[in-house]
């Protein structure tokens, strides 16, 4: 709607503040017969395509989502994030990066331990049974992804077979599984059916842990006890570390499908992770 506005005058015959007009205006000049003067008049014709647009571009631009959460170890995959958090839980004589203190025996630094081959059997007897049980929770593949985990190479089964029969002939009974075995054997199996996320952060520890400190304390253990022999169960056939890598690789691509929560509840499984595995740990030294 355009206004007329009397030079000669401030008056305004239409008042429309929310409306932004053109600039210049339009200047028409009226003669008429019955005005003896002549009377300019402004045309001020609103320019609807310049309604404001600032207020909106600065709601948007403060209702921008805020910068993204970074996770430790996140931009070199989830694997990262897993091995971050491991870390966390060890002790500081158990790797530089630990926080934990020390409060059990089998935390201890491993050239303090006094380890007993009775002992050392039972954690090799129920060693065996949680290998089992992981290995034929890849092969059924209630999951699918599970099944990327088959024959990686890091499986323990078939080494630790050998190595209980290898005491048998040496004389020495094998116990049957104890009570820290069976039981997360049992967990295991159980959420690995019903909780993927949970179940994939127990296998990474189990394996990884293994291939590291695992073969610190199979050294040690060999020293005092076997006169340095070197069991099947800390051979890996092939290079150890490309072994490895490529299970990150697995490992990285499944979480890629995750959300954030999956994540994060894979990571906080952790602790649980690393209870079991040390119950079966402190049976070298019972």
């Amino acid at each position: 709607m355009a206004s007329l506005t009397p030079t000669s005058k401030t008056l305004f015959l239409f008042h429309r503040p929310h409306l932004k007009f053109s600039s210049p205006c339009l200047e028409t000049f009226l003669q008429s017969s019955f005005v003896s003067k002549r009377v300019s008049f402004h045309f001020k014709v609103p320019v609807f395509d310049r309604m404001p647009l600032k207020t909106a571009t600065a709601v948007s631009a403060t209702t921008a989502e805020k910068p993204k959460k970074r996770y430790p170890g996140e931009a070199k995959g989830f694997v990262e994030e897993m091995r971050f958090v491991a870390m966390k839980l060890h002790t500081r004589e158990q790797a530089k990066e630990g926080e934990k203190e020390v409060k059990e025996k089998e935390e201890e630094a491993v050239r303090k331990w006094e380890p007993s081959v009775d002992g050392y059997l039972k954690f090799l007897v129920d060693s065996k049974l949680v290998y089992d049980t992981l290995e034929g929770i890849v092969e059924k593949a209630v999951f699918p992804f599970y099944a990327e985990f088959r024959n990686t190479g890091l499986e323990r089964s078939e080494k630790l077979a050998k190595d209980l029969e290898w005491f048998k002939e040496k004389g020495y009974t094998i116990p049957e599984p104890s009570s820290p075995g069976a039981t997360y054997s049992q967990i295991l199996q159980e959420m690995s059916e019903k909780d993927p996320q949970a179940f994939i952060c127990h296998f990474y520890n189990i394996y990884f842990a293994h291939s590291a400190g695992g073969r610190m304390i199979g050294r040690k253990v060999a020293e005092q006890l076997l006169e340095k022999k070197e069991l099947e169960f800390y051979k890996w056939d092939g290079d150890l570390s490309q072994l490895l890598q490529n299970v990150r690789d697995k490992l990285n691509k499944v979480a890629e499908s995750w959300t954030r929560e999956e994540k994060d509840h894979c990571l906080e499984e952790t602790e649980k992770s690393f209870k079991h595995s040390g119950d079966i740990l402190r049976l070298i030294l019972s």
